[in-house]
Parts: structure tokens; C-alpha cells; sequence
């Protein structure tokens, strides 16, 4: 079938072009035209989509429980905190896709100011922590690795060229992934959850069998 744009004026409500069918895709600038849809760009852009999806899910969850962070006589709900976050990283897309958007120091100095709250309600880390407790506090942690990813993917676009990422932007996606570990912990903690620490040794080691 030829792809000529004549589907769609027929139906503008269509959730497909068929466009991408050769493998390819286009982004917001489109100045280089349609580029391999397994290019780094395409794959950082699906990374952050992909960590977006996911804090979808533990935002409905944390809402559902009504998950709160107290601090300072104020109560925070953690579907608003991952919902801002949702919407910052709809503009590291943006900018990936070519928009002259980037993320503003002043959202980097909010998540930092949560991450230092709860820091200050919760024991010292001593060692890495096993992921579980909660449902919310182990979708955080995975959320966390995603994070981490998604930071790799647009650093690997910043070194490649193909677009300049601000400074904003790096910087969110660095903290980003610590605001994670900081809620998982937060929400575990107040669950009366205890941490599990790796033993890496057998001494104290689960035998199943």
C-alpha cells in the first residue's frame, strides 16, 4: 500500500500513518528528514517515554494509597510530586525531538529540596539497599533504574551531537533518579518497612534448598 497521506485526510482521527513502516520515523525539527528508528536519538526519546509510562502507574498507586510526604508542617501527595515530573519529562522529549525547550534550574531546585527533606527524616544509608518492602517503594526503586537509563541515553545523544541538551536538563536527569531512591525509602519507612542490606557472603545467606 502506498503511504501518500490520503488515509489520514479521509480520517483524521487515525492513531496510525503507516508512515514508519520502513523502519524509520521523524521528529519535531524534521531538518534531517526520516532517521532509523534504532538511532540513538529515537532510542533516548523512547527511554524517557518509557520511564514516563511507568511513573504513570506508580502515580495512580501512590494516589490510590494516598502516599503523603510530611515535612515542615506541610503534606505533600506523591501522585503531584511524580506528576511535575511527568511534565518535565515531556520537555527533555521536546528537546530531544529538536524544541528549544530545556528544563529550568528552578524545577532541578525543587526535587533537590525533596530529596534533602526526606533526607532528613530518614536513617543515613550505610550500604545498598535490596528492593522490596511496598509496592510503591519497590515501583520507585525500579522507576529509579529506568531513570538511570534514560540519563544514559541522553547523555549519549548530547556526545553524539545530533542535539545540544542543555545543562537544565543533565543535571534533572542526574537528580532525578535519587529523587526515586529518596521516595522508595520515604514511602518504605513510613510502611514500617525495614531495609534489606546485600550480605555478599554466605554467612547470613537464605538456604532454600
Amino acid at each position: 500500500m502506498k503511504k501518500d497521506g490520503s488515509h489520514l485526510k479521509k480520517n483524521k482521527n487515525i492513531l496510525y500513518t503507516g508512515f514508519g513502516d520502513n523502519g524509520t520515523t521523524t521528529l519535531f525539527d524534521c531538518k534531517q528528514g526520516r532517521i532509523s528508528k534504532s538511532s540513538i536519538l529515537v532510542e533516548a526519546l523512547g527511554s524517557v517515554d518509557e520511564l514516563n509510562a511507568y511513573l504513570g502507574i506508580i502515580k495512580v498507586c501512590s494516589d490510590n494509597d494516598k502516599v503523603i510526604l510530611k515535612s515542615d508542617n506541610k503534606k505533600i501527595l506523591y501522585s503531584h510530586i511524580l506528576e511535575e515530573v511527568q511534565q518535565n519529562l515531556f520537555i527533555i522529549q521536546a528537546e530531544l525531538g529538536g524544541s528549544k525547550m530545556s528544563v529550568s534550574e528552578k524545577e532541578l531546585i525543587k526535587i533537590e529540596s525533596i530529596i534533602n527533606k526526606i533526607g532528613e527524616i530518614l536513617p543515613p544509608i550505610k550500604s545498598f539497599t535490596i528492593s522490596g518492602g511496598s509496592i510503591v517503594g519497590a515501583s520507585l526503586d525500579f522507576a529509579r533504574t529506568l531513570a538511570r537509563k534514560s540519563e544514559r541515553r541522553v547523555i549519549s545523544v548530547a556526545d553524539e551531537g545530533s542535539r545540544i541538551i542543555g545543562n537544565g536538563t543533565i543535571s534533572y536527569m542526574n537528580r532525578l533518579s535519587s529523587l526515586l531512591f529518596a521516595m522508595s525509602r520515604y514511602v518504605n519507612h513510613i510502611c514500617s518497612v525495614v531495609e534489606s542490606h546485600p550480605h555478599y557472603n554466605r554467612k547470613n545467606k537464605v538456604v532454600l534448598f
